[in-house]
């Protein structure tokens, strides 16, 4: 009986598993790319929330896959260059659609947090888009 529960327990270690924290901001847009008339393309703004997750195996030592607070160190930067402006006035941002942002904090995020695997972001209540990165 012993030897079951162990292999059982070797499997779930080798499953990986996923966080997320979650993060809000305020910031101003417009769409210029959309049709005309279109009500995206008159200034506007919303309560964004931003889901970054990160995947990977639990330390065994920790108990966790990345401390929450090593999250919040790599986003917050990142949130103070969107938090309360106008997204169209920053580089990379002159078309800020959900999915373009989702790609430019993805792109910011990378390079300094290991597992990332997806960036959520929210528009509104109803409205947002996951994004995983770029496919090899």
């Amino acid at each position: 009986m012993e030897a079951e529960h162990t292999d059982a327990q070797d499997a779930r270690d080798r499953v990986a598993m996923e966080i997320f924290k979650e993060f809000s901001f305020e910031a101003a847009h417009r769409l210029p790319n959309v049709a005309p008339g279109h009500k995206c393309a008159r200034l506007h703004g919303h309560s964004f929330r931003l889901q970054v997750f990160v995947a990977g195996s639990v330390g065994d030592t920790t108990g966790w896959i990345i401390d929450f607070g090593e999250i919040k160190t790599v986003v917050d930067p990142i949130l103070k260059d969107l938090d309360h402006y106008y997204l169209n006035d920053i580089e990379g941002l002159e078309n800020p659609t959900s999915e373009v942002l989702a790609q430019w904090i993805w792109r910011r995020l990378k390079p300094s947090l290991a597992g990332l695997s997806k960036v959520v972001v929210q528009e509104t209540c109803t409205s947002g888009c996951v994004y995983r990165g770029e496919k090899a």
